[in-house]
């Protein structure tokens, strides 16, 4: 199938979609018909038989994606009778495409055409999650500078921050933080936290957030003080995902986050080369 038959075949599908009164997008099954080469309204009908059977078996309920509407067409006469129609969500389509006679060319058009829509819909879920955790990333190094400098501030010196953040560590992990590096294979010149998974750095930030606010609060002067507290608060944040099933030093390492970052900046440029970056 050529690149401008795609093309084509893509700006024709997307420009019968059409938006309920609530702002949900939907095809119309007489128009998608015709888009997928049947040319008999009962054979089309069988095959959303077979689309409506695959999704139910999927877990999701027909009536979300497939709505039995009445519409009225022209007649040669001029006159116009009522028909029965289907409105059809984005998902009913795939289904109706996957459910298809691959033998026709618009049927193998629309199956690489939804297989490549699911996939750029992963890749960009993908890069969602690696921006969200390169942020939590940063945001942990800024809240632990906070954190630093309170301390500074308030006892005079800082110079056992260092300390301070590996007994979080311990709390948290219930293992120093020299056995989850060594647990995650993390170079020794390199953070733990660099190779931590999301829900971890965003724990360690709130326990450190926690600590930071009764410094503050209650005015700690002194290192054991903000120390036991950032202890106390590691210990709550490490029971509350215990009670959710989450277990700290059982979740595997997480890609090291500065890699994670390169990849994004670098395909930033791309795409801004080459719109189409995405889907390469």
């Amino acid at each position: 199938m050529n690149t401008e038959l795609v093309q084509t075949l893509t700006a024709t599908f997307e420009a019968h979609a059409q938006q309920a009164e609530n702002g949900v997008e939907f095809w119309l099954a007489r128009d998608l018909q015709h888009l997928l080469g049947y040319t008999e309204w009962r054979n089309f009908t069988a095959v959303v038989s077979k689309a409506k059977t695959a999704c139910e078996v999927s877990g999701h309920a027909i009536v979300d994606h497939f709505v039995d509407v009445n519409k009225m067409v022209d007649l040669g006469s001029g006159s116009q009778r009522e028909v029965d129609d289907i409105m059809l969500t984005r998902y009913a389509c795939y289904l109706i495409a996957q459910n298809g006679d691959p033998r026709k060319q618009e049927i193998a058009f629309a199956q690489t055409y939804f297989a490549i829509q699911t996939r750029r819909a992963e890749l960009i879920e993908q890069r969602l999650l690696e921006a969200e955790r390169v942020f939590a990333r940063k945001k942990l190094t800024e809240t632990e500078k906070e954190l630093s400098q309170i301390i500074y501030e308030q006892t005079g010196g800082n110079q056992n921050f260092g300390l301070i953040r590996s007994k979080g560590d311990q709390a948290l992990f219930g293992k120093s933080t020299q056995v989850m590096k060594s647990h995650w294979k993390v170079p020794d010149n390199r953070p733990l936290a660099d190779f931590a998974p999301t829900i971890i750095l965003k724990a360690k930030d709130f326990a450190t957030e926690i600590t930071i606010f009764n410094a503050k609060q209650h005015k700690m002067t002194t290192e054991s003080a903000i120390s036991n507290e950032h202890i106390t608060n590691n210990q709550a944040v490490r029971q509350t995902l215990l009670e959710r099933g989450i277990r700290p030093e059982s979740l595997p390492a997480a890609e090291d986050v500065k890699k994670v970052e390169r990849r994004i900046v670098s395909e930033g440029k791309k795409s801004l080369k080459n719109p189409d970056a995405l889907d390469s």
